[in-house]
């Protein structure tokens, strides 16, 4: 089968709940998917009920199991290279050169973190190098935590990671760029600011020992937060003309809709809120407002 009703790019939480909403309104749906997730390195997932503490594959796998028993779905291991609009709607090349149709396109492929090149860093990412407090900031509660931020990020982080641990310092890698009033917040709350340069993140599987710094220096850490850049997984929604803002995300309307008619976007792609809870949430959306559209059509044409 090369025709589809919708075609999801990306099968991990939001592409999955999507496909779950789509299979249950009885739609046919090829979800495409590479197994490239990035919260692969994540040793537990927090903030999601009757999952919490779970791995992420743990999670992916129950949720494979219970959205591929809907008979309309099938699921593709592979890569969308190359996407384009048709009459009937869009048309999907993946790697291995199959073209595939759909009448509606959802964008689930999620985002690809860009890690400093600092020795150690890669490695502790997702571990104990860590990017959200309401994830992970339970299991490093009152524990010796540093932020690697700079700029507005570093006082905001330093503000927010500041009610789950007092011991906290920040390695700005560089001169802070903030104000002397924004500065003078962060001291007067006892948090210590270190410009020094990071030369190497010194780790036991990934499990953060300490900081060394370019002046001899060792901090010694338990975490770190860490907010890096980030890419697209993918160019398709480029490819579709899709509109990007500035921060790097497909804007999406409340209703999971992106700028271009009959396609939509879920999950990490076009929310900063990174967690499965929320990619669950946008991807049924998705699911939902595709076959609402695909319905509406249908219905309305009917005369």
């Amino acid at each position: 089968m090369k025709d589809f009703d919708v075609i999801i790019i990306g099968g991990s939480s939001a592409g999955l709940s999507a496909g779950m909403a789509l299979g249950r309104a009885a739609r046919n749906v090829l979800i495409i998917d590479s197994g490239k997730p990035c919260n692969q390195p994540t040793p537990h997932s927090h903030n999601f009920f009757t999952r919490d503490g779970q791995t992420p594959q743990e999670i992916l796998s129950i949720a494979r199991e219970q959205t591929l028993k809907y008979p309309s779905i099938r699921l593709l291991n592979g890569e969308a290279i190359q996407a384009k609009t048709s009459e009937e709607g869009f048309e999907i090349k993946i790697a291995s050169g199959e073209i595939f149709k759909a009448k509606k396109l959802i964008l689930a492929y999620g985002i690809k973190d860009q890690l400093p090149s600092i020795p150690g860093f890669a490695k502790c990412w997702g571990v104990s190098v860590i990017h959200c407090p309401y994830c992970h900031g339970y299991e490093y509660k009152d524990q010796p935590t540093g932020i690697f931020a700079n700029g507005e990020i570093g006082f905001e982080l330093a503000k927010l990671i500041s009610n789950w641990t007092k011991n906290l310092t920040v390695f700005t890698n560089g001169k802070f760029t903030i104000s002397a009033e924004q500065e003078k917040i962060i001291r007067d709350n006892n948090i210590n600011i270190i410009e020094d340069e990071i030369t190497a993140f010194a780790h036991t599987n990934g499990y953060l020992n300490s900081i060394r710094l370019k002046n001899g220096e060792e901090i010694k850490l338990n975490a770190l937060y860490a907010r890096v850049p980030f890419v697209q997984h993918s160019d398709i929604a480029q490819q579709l003309g899709c509109e990007v803002n500035k921060p790097g995300y497909i804007v999406v309307e409340g209703k999971q809709k992106t700028t271009v008619s009959g396609v939509f976007a879920c999950g990490d792609n076009s929310s900063g809120i990174r967690s499965i809870a929320n990619a669950v949430n946008s991807g049924t959306l998705a699911g939902v407002m595709a076959n609402l559209e695909l319905t509406e059509e249908v219905f309305l044409t009917r005369r």
